[in-house]
């Protein structure tokens, strides 16, 4: 038997004033939230931006939450919406800069999260090959293939509809192939 508190139970004990319970949730979905962002920012520093605000969103909006879907998935929508404004706005920046130079992905800066992880190379390939996706694509992509949810979780957290995922995804892979095919 679990002594997992359920969230629901957290959520309501932190809209009657229990801080405590706000810090097991995102305790508990952090590293999820994390890795999230990382796949769609491509470095830790983005993630990690993104991440915040991401938290400061669910703390302020938390009161507001109607139990319509999970708390698991409402904050990866949160997440996921944050992380594609975040891409834009970052997009525009780089459009408007007045420096020529391109901004290679960084990944150097996360050394202890890279050692838990067998191939840096290949991740490091991975990952800049993501990075060349549609965002929505590589959305999609990452959370079939690493957060191995279904194409109806994920409608759920888009708003659309399966066969429209569906598409996004199978475009994706192709894109994928193609890109690594090329490399």
């Amino acid at each position: 038997m679990s002594t997992e508190i359920p969230d629901n139970d957290l959520i309501r004990q932190f809209t009657s004033g229990d801080e405590k319970a706000f810090n097991i949730l995102i305790t508990r979905y952090q590293d999820k939230i994390y890795w999230h962002a990382r796949r769609m920012a491509g470095n830790h520093a983005d993630a990690y931006d993104i991440v915040q605000e991401v938290l400061w969103v669910v703390y302020n909006k938390l009161k507001d939450f109607k139990f319509q879907s999970s708390f698991y998935t409402w904050v990866y929508t949160i997440t996921s919406t944050r992380s594609l404004n975040f891409l834009r706005k970052k997009k525009l920046r780089q459009f408007f800069s007045l420096d020529d130079e391109e901004n290679p992905i960084d990944l150097t800066s996360d050394s202890d999260i890279l050692t838990e992880i067998g191939n840096k190379e290949e991740f490091d390939r991975v990952q800049k090959i993501l990075q060349k996706l549609p965002a929505k694509q590589r959305e999609v992509f990452i959370l079939r293939n690493y957060e191995q949810m279904s194409y109806e979780e994920i409608s759920q957290i888009k708003g659309t509809s399966v066969g429209a995922l569906k598409a996004n995804y199978f475009h994706a892979v192709e894109k994928l192939q193609k890109l690594m095919q090329n490399e």
